[in-house]
């Protein structure tokens, strides 16, 4: 479980689900039993190691994406408790992930992420482990949004007595992961076939819809070769109404692109009836 913001995260630590693991970004400093706080206690512990990742762009004034080396530090932290809630966290003594940026652009602040965790963190590369979970939250929280309110609305189902509502969860779980790997293959960096996606029988259907979607201009020319899935992420892309010129295509752009397709899928396996 991966949550981006704090909460009560010494509580939902104590009552996680049984076989649930917890990761959280801690948002507040706190003060710890030791009487230091959560930032300075991490602040004092020295350099475990270091990691290369990959940042996108931030939100608001927006930095550009690039590649940044983080310095990493690791150690436990127990909550100062007091009153009757002491004996309830006596033992929660978590582990504490540090990522900080140590060559931040210019004029930039640096990215930190201090995490807590009931993951055992014994050395460096379990460090390095975490921060590759914490990394993974955006395409978590897309998946989510592809299945919540803007995509297929799973709020908004019903369960009848006896019905089969997680098989029809599940179904729409697989449905919104084939939308996620769609948006990530995008611009084919991974070089990805069709088939991980698409039916290989579908593959005629998608590139006449393909065609007749393609315009005078480069940028509204699939760049990618036929049988690629970033082909097909282009064809999506374009049935779900993004122009090729303005931005990258999300989820929601991409699940609805999917969703034409499958009514011209329809129409072409009638072409000869």
């Amino acid at each position: 479980m991966i949550e981006d913001r704090e909460g009560d995260i010494y509580e939902g630590f104590a009552f996680k689900p049984a076989g649930v693991e917890k990761l959280v970004r801690a948002a507040q400093d706190r003060r710890l039993a030791d009487g230091t706080s959560l930032f300075s206690k991490a602040e004092a512990w020295e350099e475990a190691g270091r990691m290369t990742v990959e940042l996108p762009a931030a939100p608001g004034p927006r930095r550009a994406p690039g590649r940044a080396v983080g310095q990493i530090r690791q150690g436990r932290a127990s909550a100062a408790q007091t009153g009757r809630r002491r004996r309830r966290f006596a033992r929660n003594h978590r582990p504490l992930v540090v990522g900080r940026e140590i060559n931040p652009p210019e004029g930039e602040e640096p990215v930190v992420w201090l995490l807590l965790t009931t993951h055992q963190v014994n050395d460096v590369a379990d460090a390095r482990r975490i921060i590759g979970f914490y990394r993974l939250r955006w395409t978590i929280e897309q998946l989510f949004r592809t299945m919540k309110t803007k995509g297929f609305d799973v709020e908004a189902l019903r369960q009848d007595e006896d019905g089969p509502l997680e098989k029809l969860v599940a179904a729409i779980l697989i449905a919104a992961i084939t939308v996620r790997q769609l948006v990530d293959e995008r611009e084919g960096k991974a070089k990805r076939p069709l088939s991980d996606v698409v039916d290989p029988d579908d593959q005629p259907a998608l590139e006449r819809a393909g065609q007749s979607l393609e315009g005078k201009t480069a940028k509204q020319k699939n760049p990618h070769p036929p049988g690629s899935l970033a082909y097909a992420a282009w064809v999506f892309a374009r049935l779900g109404g993004w122009t090729g010129y303005y931005g990258k295509p999300g989820p929601i752009v991409m699940l609805r692109g999917l969703t034409q397709f499958h009514a011209i899928k329809h129409g072409w396996s009638l072409r000869n009836v």
